[in-house]
This record gives structure tokens, C-alpha cells and sequence, in this order.
């Protein structure tokens, strides 16, 4: 399966966003990666502009080109916002609502989860972790997976009423897909409308 395997620190610089979650290299120095990284002070195109913002949406969520062209033109064809739609069709990916749910620590950790056979759906063991998960599914840990450390710790200090489109069961380690997410309501700090005009070249 391809993904990025390369230096998350270095992507975080290059965008000054903690885009995989909390890092401290990029924190203590967050400027870009590179000789003259603290000193560059260089004008950006409006290409560079939108395709920056294209480039941190991918990172993001853990999304390939040719994938995320796709998700791209799938919300084309969508009544709605263009680039509304595209995110909330990012944010419906398995591997991102796991992650939502606090089943992993990141979305790289939850797409290996899916990866592995140790996510269901309803039940049923989904692997594929582009699958889109649909309004009222359940998504939940295999029993006999439920003790393991890297799921344990996960969920250890997590607020999980804090996604207003996801239903969590404590009990049963499980959550629901309520309704697709609003714009508003999902945290990622990405313009998508620099998106949609890139690629509407």
C-alpha cells in the first residue's frame, strides 16, 4: 500500500502546522526545513499558494494524488460545495473516523489498524482503509483485539464527545457514524477553496 514513509517533522516545518499531531522538533523550531530555512522570506505564487494548501490537505490525511484526485472529482459530481464536499468525503475514510473515535493516536497508526483486520464494521472486518463509511455503521475494535497497548493507550485521556458527528460506546469499544460532519465542525485548518481553483486550472 503506498503512503509517505519520509520525515513528518519536516513536512510539519514546511507547512508550520503540527499536521501528524504533537511534535516537538517542529515546535522548537518552527521555521522551514533546510540551510536558509530561518532566514528565507520568499513570495509565493498563487499557484504555490493552492498547491501548498493541496499539499497539506494530502499530508493530512494520509492521501495519495491520484486518491485524492479522485475524492476530488467524486465531489464534483456532488450537489453542495466543491470543496466542502471533498473534505467531508476525506473525513468519512475509515481510517480517519478510527482515528476520530481515539482508536489510534494518529491517522497513520489507525490506517495500520485497518490494515491489519483489527477494525469491523458493523460487525464485519473491514481492511480497506479508503472505505467509506456510511451514515449510521458502526465502527468498533475486533474482540480480540481490544487489550492491545497501542488502542489501550489511545484512548487513555480522550474526549471522545468531542466530534459531534460520531456516537460513542464505551462498553462495547464501538462508535457510530451519526451524520457526515458540517464544515464548521471539522477542526483541520485547511482552506479548500485554494484547493478547488488549483485544480480548476
Amino acid at each position: 500500500m503506498a503512503r509517505y514513509t519520509g520525515p513528518k517533522s519536516k513536512i510539519a516545518r514546511k507547512f508550520g502546522e503540527p499536521i501528524f499531531g504533537p511534535d516537538k522538533a517542529q515546535a522548537r523550531r518552527n521555521f522551514p526545513p533546510g540551510q536558509h530555512g530561518n532566514s528565507r522570506k520568499r513570495k509565493t505564487s498563487e499557484y504555490g499558494v493552492q498547491l501548498r494548501e493541496k499539499q497539506k490537505a494530502k499530508y493530512t490525511y494520509g492521501v495519495l494524488e491520484k486518491q485524492f484526485r479522485n475524492l476530488f472529482e467524486k465531489a464534483q459530481t456532488k450537489k453542495g460545495i466543491t470543496g466542502e464536499i471533498l473534505l467531508q468525503l476525506l473525513e468519512c475514510r475509515l481510517d480517519n473516523v478510527v482515528y476520530r473515535l481515539g482508536i489510534a493516536p494518529t491517522r497513520a497508526a489507525a490506517r495500520q489498524l485497518v490494515s491489519h483486520k483489527h477494525i469491523v464494521v458493523d460487525g464485519a472486518v473491514v481492511n480497506i482503509p479508503s472505505y467509506a463509511v456510511k451514515q449510521g455503521q458502526v465502527i468498533g475494535v475486533r474482540e480480540k483485539n481490544k487489550s492491545m497497548i497501542v488502542i489501550t493507550d489511545s484512548f487513555n485521556g480522550f474526549n471522545h464527545s468531542k466530534y459531534p458527528w460520531l456516537e460513542w460506546d464505551n462498553n462495547s469499544m464501538s462508535g457510530k457514524f451519526l451524520h457526515i460532519p458540517e464544515r464548521a465542525d471539522i477542526p483541520e485548518n485547511i482552506k479548500e477553496q485554494l484547493i478547488v481553483e488549483l485544480y480548476s486550472k
